[in-house]
């Protein structure tokens, strides 16, 4: 099966005919409608964006979906009887596809309808004008680099979450990729914490930094989900594009500077604790039951007393004390943090022990994994 994943630029199609008979399998439709249709949504201003376009030519079928800032294709074998292209609205089609039973399908084209048929069932479905169904872009290909697929999947997995969902300012509600020596690395903050991935790379070419836009993120992750195979990345100056044994996905990227984050990162702490990654995701689970409308939780440590204490308090439910073993050394710490923006780390922390290292009540805490240092976390604190 063949995917690809592109962002549209509003371009007509333009297709002498709209017939179209094919015979396929049902599951290998219903894989395909599945990567394409979340992309189709509901749009009262293009009734077509609420669409996905067939098209059948050379033993393929191409099924495509766009909002017009994300797009999909992918292409999966068929029997085609007759070459043609229809837009058919997505929700529907996937849907219907996704219960019926039957083994093989069959699509034609009647009367500007698409007809299914199947063993046990004989469905229509309302066409849309195909034409006016945006085109493909063909970016230009300026630098080029590889990476595994389960590699660049990982590096943007960890840090998009940290991304700002605020559009004010498109460089920060962006995943950040720069390549530096043998590595990748991907970056991304919202101001008030911040997550970085370095991911090692083979031989390349050196490239400019790009700043994909974070909405896209998600669906590319998911669509790209379960490849093992290399890609071969190639950026131009407002495109990034993505090549693999047939998979073409072409991104949007921001014109903008990201911020020079690593001034940032402290590298000597004042206080420093070293514990188990579980023991500390259980525990905030514990004080998040207990935690305020601000998802406040309380840090408190003792080093002279070996002490790691979290608290939460909240007026309407209760209050939460738990001490956790761990191993501290510097300044006495009582500082406030919030849940979420901690507990959004862990999956990305690759190392069953946890360094977190503080510098007082204004400046960033750094969290790490012990055995794994691709991965690092900043987080502000909150003021009381």
């Amino acid at each position: 099966m063949i995917i690809k994943v592109f962002l549209i630029f509003p371009h007509i199609n333009s297709y002498n005919s709209n017939k179209m008979k094919i015979e396929c399998i049902k599951d290998k439709l219903t894989w395909g409608l599945d990567k394409v249709a979340k992309i189709a949504g509901k749009n009262l201003t293009l009734p077509i964006l609420s669409c996905v376009l067939f098209e059948a030519k050379k033993g393929l079928l191409k099924i495509k979906a766009t909002n017009l800032d994300f797009g999909v294709e992918v292409s999966i074998p068929v029997k085609v009887i007759e070459e043609g292209i229809l837009a058919v609205p997505g929700n529907v089609a996937a849907n219907f596809i996704e219960n019926i039973n039957d083994r093989t399908v069959l699509l034609e084209e009647k009367e500007n309808n698409l007809t299914i048929t199947t063993e046990r069932n004989k469905t229509i479905i309302k066409t849309h004008n195909h034409s006016d169904f945006p085109n493909i872009p063909s970016p230009t290909k300026e630098f080029s680099v590889k990476i595994n697929a389960k590699d660049f999947i990982n590096g943007l997995a960890s840090v998009w979450y940290s991304a700002s969902t605020s559009t004010i300012k498109p460089e920060l509600s962006s995943v950040h990729i720069y390549e530096q020596n043998d590595e990748m690395i991907f970056v991304a903050t919202d101001s008030f914490r911040l997550a970085e991935k370095k991911i090692k790379i083979k031989k390349h070419d050196s490239f400019s930094p790009v700043l994909i836009p974070n909405k896209n993120i998600q669906e590319i992750i998911r669509i790209l989900g379960g490849l093992e195979e290399d890609l071969e990345i190639n950026i131009s100056k407002n495109q990034l594009s993505i090549n693999v044994e047939g998979l073409y996905l072409v991104s949007r990227l921001v014109d903008g500077v990201f911020p020079d984050y690593k001034q940032i990162i402290p590298k000597e702490f004042k206080t420093e604790i070293t514990l188990l990654k579980q023991d500390l995701i259980n525990s905030l689970k514990l004080a998040h039951i207990f935690s305020d409308n601000f998802n406040q939780i309380s840090v408190h440590c003792l080093p002279k007393k070996n002490l790691f204490e979290l608290k939460t308090k909240n007026n309407d439910v209760g209050e939460n004390v738990n001490q956790l073993k761990a191993a501290i050394k510097g300044e006495d710490i009582d500082i406030n943090f919030n849940y979420r923006y901690l507990s959004d780390a862990f999956s990305s922390v690759n190392s069953d022990s946890i360094f977190i290292g503080f510098n007082g009540l204004s400046r960033p805490v750094v969290l790490n994994g012990i055995a794994d240092k691709s991965f690092t976390y900043l987080v502000m604190p909150m003021n009381k």
